[in-house]
């Protein structure tokens, strides 16, 4: 259940006091986060034309990817963009909400997919041009939450996009400021504080993914367990990232059986 306006607002400031106990300094850390997007190339469509003419990102992709021509593998190619749709443009969102109390909302007309760049290393396809004003803490759960719950049945229906998929990536998106301390911060606190936020969404984030303390590499930290796979794996550059749902239930067996330590570790997560 959503808290009430006045509980929202104190989110920034519950974080705040999170980093405080762990030494760190909000400001800091968020704003050393935030990467500024580029915006300087050609954009092919905007999220709302392709959530009203599906046909135009599946037939962009088939052009764009010589590896995605069977339905299989057009879909994975979808669910990753999905993927990045959420870590390139509301990660960065939900990190400015916790760093100024106040954040513009996801605007499906002013946020673009661009056209793909020669190279090795490729930018998101996903940016955002423009924004809106910047709203409030309420009022960012409130619009956010409608709109993924407004694209959900395009992405699930026409895209082909898992529910597994799809939540857990908007968890990953809204849990942004934890990742950003995943490594050093108290972990069960970070883990607590972070399902906590998820809670404040009326939408199936929460059922997606799941914080837990862990051990990773003999060194403390927090990890977000997702139960769906975004297909990256499926993918010719592929492969496994560290919340990946497949090998859930074993690396919770083995998580399960570690004995949490001090020291930060190496891992990092998909941001």
């Amino acid at each position: 259940m959503v808290a009430p306006e006045t509980e929202l607002r104190q989110w920034p400031e519950l974080y705040r006091q999170l980093l405080v106990e762990a030494g760190l300094d909000r400001d800091t850390e968020l704003a050393a986060a935030l990467q500024p997007q580029d915006t300087n190339r050609p954009a092919l469509f905007s999220l709302s034309q392709a959530l009203h003419q599906p046909d135009l990102l599946r037939q962009q992709v088939r052009a764009d990817y010589p590896d995605a021509q069977s339905g299989r593998a057009v879909t994975a190619r979808l669910s990753v963009l999905q993927q990045e749709l959420v870590l390139n443009i509301i990660a960065p969102l939900t990190l400015r909400l916790f760093l100024h109390g106040e954040a513009p909302l996801p605007d499906p007309d002013r946020i673009f997919f661009g056209a793909l760049r020669p190279g090795k290393e490729q930018p998101s396809r996903w940016f955002q041009a423009t924004t809106l004003a910047p709203v409030n803490v309420s009022d960012f759960v409130s619009g956010v939450e409608a709109r993924v719950n407004a694209w959900y049945p395009i992405f699930r229906q026409a895209f082909g996009v898992s529910p597994g998929a799809y939540w857990s990536s908007i968890g990953l998106g809204l849990s942004a400021p934890f990742s950003v301390v995943w490594n050093r911060g108290e972990p069960a606190a970070v883990c607590r504080l972070a399902q906590s936020w998820l809670k404040q969404f009326e939408c199936d984030a929460n059922r997606f993914i799941d914080w837990i303390p862990a051990e990773f590499s003999g060194h403390s930290c927090a990890l977000p367990q997702r139960k769906g796979c975004c297909l990256q794996y499926l993918l010719p550059e592929g492969g496994y990232c560290g919340t990946c749902g497949i090998y859930r239930k074993e690396r919770m067996a083995t998580l399960s059986h570690q004995k949490p330590r001090s020291t930060p570790a190496q891992w990092q997560p998909n941001l």
